[in-house]
């Protein structure tokens, strides 16, 4: 198939192979009905945009029982807060706006706003974390965000003097409709502001495993502002964020209505040197990558050969990617521990491992632990200290495996 974007030819870089739906854990008694798909990535020669060649229907991979949830990290937490606080001080100044939230999730951004009194709505197809907005006082349509939803919450609100998206943007394969419903619902003088793991950072740390079904596009500054020029918007602004191992948030707003910050064009600057848009950049990508694989099935074979205990931390989506690539399953991992209570006493995706209670990891403690949380190391090992105090070591894989 051709650019999802702009219709140009792709040209593959890397490819994962048969994958499972990466958030589809599985209850043990019950293995038959996992759905599976290929993992391949291209970029196209037209507009650099990084994608998916294969789609994963959208109501396979969001639905009532989506497991994550943003509140449950602390770091996230505050990002969130944060990033609603910069808001009500820039973007929305004084005004009475209305915001509009792409995939608010448990309503953990607009949960500020709404203390704040601000007019809001979020959009969200998993009906379990949207019910937990709504407990939390935000009102929230459950439903994807396209061009036709975008046209009912315009007749119904009016016009959005700020949509904002986190990590939402990149998994919706019909880019065309999410950008003509913006153009539908925002406001004349009004912003789109997302944000989204960078391939910048997904290539200079080899962090591979960003790749999965949800993330069908990886976004750049190039490839972000060839797709805003192609429909009716201007990129003006990019600031990068350490979130989840490296995001860019993006600014969007229709063309000439707000200043293009100097940001975009200095960061256009360090994708050039860095050589993103260039096919060769993305496929030595792919050639480390499988030497890290190699190197860590390596590694833990070689522990489990010596009679060492390992466990997992964090059943992550992106877990899915490395486990099943890799072929890690129970006899290298016995468990992975995860705070996430719906995804506790089920086995990941394809590769079976149980998952298990945070508890489970101190009782005792294993003598490796493998992070796949590693966007979180901070946080998880200011938590787990004692895990380190008793001896224990932290296998990371990210940029390479290394050992902790």
């Amino acid at each position: 198939m051709g650019c999802r974007v702009c219709g140009g030819n792709l040209q593959k870089f890397i490819d994962f192979g048969r994958q499972p739906v990466s958030n589809a854990f599985v209850d043990p008694a019950d293995l038959t009905g996992e759905v599976f798909y290929d993992l391949a990535m291209g970029q196209c020669s037209t507009c650099t945009m990084v994608q998916q060649l294969n789609e994963v229907p959208r109501d396979v991979m969001f639905h009532s029982g989506y497991p994550y949830r943003s509140s449950e990290s602390r770091l996230i937490r505050e990002h969130f807060e944060r990033t609603a606080l910069e808001f009500l001080d820039g973007q929305l100044g004084s005004r009475t706006p209305f915001v509009v939230e792409i995939g608010c999730n448990d309503g953990v951004m607009l949960e500020t706003l709404r203390r704040q009194g601000v007019r809001h709505l979020g959009v969200d197809p998993s009906a379990g974390a949207a019910e937990v907005a709504r407990e939390r006082g935000s009102e929230v349509r459950v439903d994807f965000f396209d061009e036709a939803s975008a046209a009912a919450i315009r007749f119904e609100k009016g016009p959005a003097d700020l949509i904002f998206s986190a990590n939402t943007i990149s998994h919706l394969a019909y880019f065309d409709s999410v950008l003509k419903g913006v153009d539908v619902l925002l406001a004349p003088d009004g912003v789109l502001v997302f944000e989204d793991r960078y391939l910048g950072d997904i290539v200079e740390r080899t962090a591979f495993d960003q790749i999965y079904d949800e993330h069908y596009y990886l976004l750049s500054a190039r490839s972000m502002r060839a797709t805003a020029d192609r429909f009716g918007f201007e990129l003006v602004d990019a600031v990068r964020l350490p979130v989840h191992g490296g995001s860019l948030r993006y600014t969007l707003a229709r063309p000439g209505t707000r200043e293009v910050r100097a940001s975009v064009q200095e960061l256009l600057a360090d994708e050039e040197r860095q050589g993103l848009g260039d096919i060769a950049t993305l496929r030595r990508f792919a050639d480390t990558a499988e030497h890290v694989c190699q190197d860590l099935v390596g590694l833990l074979r070689d522990l489990r050969a010596d009679g060492r205990s390992i466990a997992g931390y964090g059943a992550t989506s992106k877990s899915a990617t490395i486990l099943n690539h890799c072929g890690i399953g129970p006899d290298l991992i016995p468990y992975i521990c995860d705070s996430t209570q719906v995804k506790q006493h089920l086995v990941t995706p394809g590769s079976h491992i149980p998952v298990r209670p945070p508890e489970v990891f101190a009782d005792p403690y294993p003598e490796y632990a493998v992070l796949f949380a590693w966007n979180h190391e901070k946080e998880i090992m200011a938590k787990e200290r004692q895990f380190a105090e008793q001896g224990g070591k932290w296998i990371l894989y990210v940029p390479g495996v290394h050992i902790v």
